[in-house]
C-alpha cells in the first residue's frame, strides 16, 4: 500500500480570505516503512503572508520572491501523490487549501480526493484520545517521538514527526524504527544488528490486564476492524 503523509504551510488560516500555500512536504511510505522518496516546495503566494503566520513558520515574503507559482508545479506535485492514500493532521485544513489551489491554476485539475484516498490522524486521534490535546506536539510527547529539534513549523520536518505519529498511533512499533532510521540515512541491517534484547537470565513477571484495560484492548480493535486493517477479529 502506497500513503504519502503531506503537510502545508500557507500566508493564513482561511482561504475565504484569499490565503494561499507558501510550502508543500511529502514523504513516500510503502507498506509501513519510508522509501526516502520526498517532495518539497516553496511556493510563491502571489500575496504577503500574515505576521501571525511568520512567527509560526518563519517563511518570510522575501525568501518567496523567486520561489515558483503554484501553477508551475501543480503537475509534478500531483504526480507524486496520485493514487496514494494521503496522511495528513487536519486534513479538512490542508485539503482545502490544496483544492483551492487546484481551482486556481486553471488546469483542470478535479479536488485531490478525486484522485487520492485521505486519512486524517487528528480525527483518529480524536477517536483514541477523546478528551484529550491532540495537537502534533501534544502526539509527539504521548509517543514518544523527538520533536525538540523543531523550534518553527515546517512542511517536510513536521511530515517527517506525522510519519512516526501515525505509525505509532497505529500500532505499528516495528516499522516506527525505520522510520527513525529513515531519518536518519541509516538501514534497516543497521536497526537489527543494533538493536539486541536479551532475556537470558531474566525472571519475567507476568501482569494480567485489568477488566478496564481488556474492554479499552477492545475499543482499539473494533476501530481498527473499521477502517480495515484488523487481522485479530473474526467477521
Amino acid at each position: 500500500m502506497r500513503q504519502v503523509i503531506l503537510d502545508t504551510e500557507t500566508t493564513g488560516l482561511r482561504i475565504e480570505d484569499g490565503h494561499r500555500i507558501i510550502e508543500i512536504g511529502c514523504l513516500e511510505m510503502v507498506d509501513r516503512k519510508l522509501t526516502g522518496k520526498h517532495y518539497h516546495q516553496f511556493i510563491n503566494p502571489k500575496r504577503e503572508i500574515e505576521a501571525a503566520a511568520i512567527a509560526v513558520h518563519g517563511i518570510t515574503n522575501e525568501f518567496l520572491r523567486d520561489k515558483p507559482f503554484f501553477t508551475d508545479i501543480s503537475k509534478e506535485f500531483m504526480e507524486f501523490v496520485m493514487g496514494a492514500e494521503l496522511i495528513i493532521h487536519n486534513a479538512p485544513f490542508d485539503l482545502s487549501f490544496i483544492n483551492n489551489e487546484l481551482m486556481l491554476a486553471r488546469q483542470e485539475w478535479k479536488p485531490v480526493t478525486d484522485y487520492c484516498g485521505v486519512i486524517d490522524t487528528l480525527q483518529l486521534a480524536r477517536q483514541l484520545h477523546a478528551g484529550q490535546r491532540n495537537s502534533l506536539d501534544a502526539l509527539c510527547k504521548r509517543y514518544a517521538v523527538d520533536n525538540s529539534k523543531r523550534d518553527l513549523h515546517g512542511a517536510l520536518v513536521d511530515a517527517h514527526l506525522l510519519a512516526q505519529v501515525y505509525l505509532a498511533m497505529t500500532g505499528g512499533q516495528g516499522s516506527f524504527f525505520d522510520v527513525l532510521n529513515e531519518s536518519q540515512n541509516t538501514t534497516a541491517s543497521n536497526t537489527e544488528s543494533s538493536i539486541h534484547i536479551s532475556v537470558e537470565k531474566t525472571s519475567l513477571c507476568v501482569l494480567n490486564a485489568t477488566q478496564d484495560e481488556l474492554l479499552e484492548h477492545q475499543k482499539y480493535l473494533e476501530l481498527l476492524k473499521k477502517q480495515g486493517k484488523c487481522n485479530w477479529m473474526g467477521d
